[in-house]
């Protein structure tokens, strides 16, 4: 992919970018949302042990959609960056840093869950191990995926916020869809902030306020899949912009 060929391209590269967005929102309802909702107690290590042994395959498929999320996120990173890179150069640019930190850290918040599964198994295979330990260690594999990917979707939040205004500021993609996104966000800084920083806050708005991220990245990937981008106004904007070699010569 290259910036030369998505100008002549912008529709085919925006339905690319909705379609991977699509897939990382239903690899997240299905890993986090199903799986970890059927199978995860809050606050019953053990009751979560026998859950997640009684359904090992379930629960390696909610593993393996975290993972596939993650790696879809990296091509959407890049197809963002190029739909936008119009608008600011360095806006965007600092969206992408933003972005990739967040998938730095998301990534590794994914090697807790694959870890979960390994140790509640291991008294199989290391009879050292005292049973009554290993969902306490299982436990605190999904707490440390818990605070890791909260702090993944911190930088995440502002990443929203950033490309949120470029889209406001496009002109190519609607307004509303930019607004939508700034409001999705926002209410992940607030959420996570709440559920690392103030637990009680966090009782109070968890899960309702992620219907605001829901709907701001859903309308986001909709759009992007479904309408794309107004071909007449992406023209329009990267003719704006100088040629390299005039940016040369200056």
């Amino acid at each position: 992919m290259t910036a030369r060929s998505i100008e002549t391209s912008p529709l085919l590269y925006a339905r690319i970018g909705g379609a991977l967005y699509l897939a990382i929102i239903l690899c997240g309802a299905f890993a986090e949302g199903f799986v970890t909702g059927k199978l995860v107690v809050g606050g019953d290590a053990a009751a979560t042990a026998r859950n997640i042994l009684a359904a090992p395959e379930l629960w390696q498929l909610g593993v393996a959609g975290n993972v596939l999320l993650v790696l879809c996120a990296v091509p959407l990173l890049w197809i963002e960056y190029l739909l936008l890179r119009p608008v600011s150069r360095s806006l965007v640019l600092l969206a992408a840093m933003l972005n990739l930190v967040s998938l730095a850290v998301e990534a590794v918040s994914k090697v807790f869950m694959l870890l979960v599964l390994p140790t509640l198994q291991s008294a199989q295979h290391q009879p050292s191990f005292d049973p009554a330990q290993l969902p306490l260690l299982a436990h605190f594999a999904l707490k440390a995926h818990g605070i890791s990917f909260n702090v993944a979707l911190l930088f995440f939040g502002l990443t929203c916020l950033v490309n949120g205004y470029l889209i406001v500021q496009s002109g190519y993609i609607p307004r509303w869809v930019g607004r939508l996104m700034q409001v999705a966000g926002a209410a992940y800084l607030v959420a996570c902030s709440a559920a690392l920083f103030l637990p009680a806050l966090a009782g109070v708005l968890l899960p309702g306020i992620l219907v605001l991220p829901l709907v701001g990245e859903s309308s986001f990937c909709l759009w992007l899949l479904i309408r794309g981008v107004d071909r007449t106004k992406w023209q329009a904007r990267v003719g704006q912009q100088p040629e390299p070699a005039a940016v040369l010569a200056r």
